[in-house]
């Protein structure tokens, strides 16, 4: 298909089976490189001789700066172009992973990853806005959208189980060089399928730069400070200062943003009429990440040190929530089709809610039990997630498509670092703060356990009221049958 030929929208997904491949490429390996290199850490550390705080960093640098450059990379995107932005975040990715061929120290590791949350970080928000607008009908991009969250999650699950499959044939080095090629693909598929931006799709704002900087403070200080609080304390003064600082920064963006012309993110868009739906859905965004990566963090210790599995094997125990992903789609489609929004995402908070509850349960009734709730918690995400991701991009402007899924990702990210940050603090407070390698013994087991279902029954109060507090802002839209 010639770029100048490609159609502005297309009538079923095998039609556009070419720009969803690209997209969905692009989105895996953004989401698979947050949790790829997890499995590896021990080796690069032997290799590169590094500290734990420098390994800490490895996956941190690429978190930190993926999560807090989303807003502005969407914002530029909706300014000069979102496939044209795509293209070249695609293909920073690509030069830049080649470059740790030549790492030889944890510090140019560290930046090297530093540098790949930014070219991701011009890459999620993207491909989801894109997809949504490959389609008009609101049944096919609920669709599209559901894809590209199977995808995305799937690609953040297999992360583990794919480098540590890999890490049995080659080194470390070459779970980053394989994202060249992956992009190369990617980039042909962008070209070859997605149509180029129709200028009247996009604003003509001029780039608000100190509400992008106030964003990646917030947002960065945000994220740092729940990784501080897990691994520094609470009362440390960095866990304190970023608190402090982070707030300040949302004080300023939120005073700029409401006296700036042209701002990066309209206010508006969360007061004015019609609010409700953008504000619940990232409200509800926020609850779904905080239980995949609360109950993700926890299940992955449980696995690993109560049951004594191998990384590779505990990563194959999460196999439940990627099929669920996939098989739960007809079911989030009708509680969208017969409900409306907002019913369905209360159906899906209250799934989230009661399978964290019976996660609390299950921990010490084995492993089919705790399957159970797996696949039960991911019917829940996925209603949530994929209801409201559709609603926040559909309830936005069209030439705001962009900073609609930055915001979006954006919620998710806060939510993940929410998650795993309330679970370590939890794990360290009522079980132990050193986590000892071998065999534990059958006293510090138990412990684990009542740790364990302690923290479920908080993220499922927590989980449940979020998730419910966001979908009662919702509309009763049933977007896979009308227009919004």
């Amino acid at each position: 298909m010639s770029s100048l030929v490609q159609p502005r929208t297309y009538t079923s997904l095998r039609a556009a089976w070419i720009p969803l491949f690209a997209l969905c490429l692009a989105f895996f390996v953004e989401m698979v490189d947050n949790t790829l290199l997890t499995i590896a850490l021990p080796t690069i550390g032997r290799d590169l001789g590094s500290t734990t705080t420098d390994l800490q960093w490895v996956t941190g640098a690429y978190s930190l700066t993926f999560g807090g450059l989303l807003l502005t990379a969407g914002s530029v995107a909706d300014r000069f172009g979102r496939r044209r932005v795509l293209l070249a975040g695609l293909s920073a990715f690509g030069l830049i992973s080649l470059i740790v061929i030549w790492v030889e120290s944890a510090t140019g590791l560290i930046a090297l990853r530093a540098a790949l949350g930014v070219a991701a970080a011009m890459m999620a928000p993207i491909t989801n806005s894109l997809v949504f607008r490959l389609f008009e009908d609101q049944a096919l991009r609920m669709r599209a959208m559901t894809l590209m969250i199977v995808v995305g999650m799937s690609g953040f699950i297999l992360g583990p189980v794919l480098g540590g499959t890999a890490l049995a044939h080659i080194t470390w080095e070459w779970l980053l060089v394989v994202n060249a090629p992956i992009a190369l693909i990617a980039v042909i598929g962008v070209r070859l399928g997605v149509p180029a931006d129709d200028p009247a799709g996009l604003t003509r704002d001029r780039l608000d730069i100190p509400g992008a900087i106030l964003s990646i403070a917030t947002i960065g200080l945000a994220c740092y400070a729940a990784t501080s609080g897990a691994e520094n304390g609470w009362g440390s003064p960095l866990t304190w200062a970023c608190v402090i600082g982070a707030l300040l920064a949302l004080v300023a963006f939120i005073w700029r943003e409401r006296r700036a012309a042209q701002p990066m993110l309209d206010l508006s868009f969360f007061t004015g009429a019609g609010s409700g739906t953008v504000r619940g859905a990232a409200i509800a965004q926020i609850a779904t990440s905080i239980a995949m990566a609360g109950v993700m963090f926890a299940l992955v210790l449980h696995f690993q040190y109560a049951y004594h599995w191998s990384p590779l094997v505990a990563g194959l125990a999460n196999l439940p929530l990627i099929v669920t992903m996939i098989g739960a789609t007809p079911i989030s489609e009708w509680l969208g089709r017969r409900f409306g929004h907002r019913i369905a995402c209360l159906v899906g908070a209250g799934l989230l809610a009661g399978s964290l509850a019976g996660l609390a349960w299950g921990v010490d009734q084995g492993y089919w039990a705790i399957a159970l709730f797996m696949v039960t918690l991911t019917i829940g995400l996925r209603t949530v997630m994929t209801i409201c991701a559709v609603a926040l991009i559909d309830a936005m402007p069209e030439n705001r498509t962009s900073i609609a899924a930055a915001l979006n990702d954006t919620t998710q990210e806060v939510g993940t670092s929410i998650g795993t940050a309330l679970v370590g603090t939890l794990i360290a407070t009522l079980v132990t703060v050193s986590l000892p390698d071998g065999v534990w013994p059958a006293e510090l087991v138990a412990t684990f356990f009542h740790g364990e279902r302690v923290t479920f029954a908080i993220l499922a109060v927590v989980v449940g009221v979020i998730a419910a507090v966001g979908a009662l802002t919702l509309t009763d839209s049933r977007n896979t049958e009308e227009a919004h």
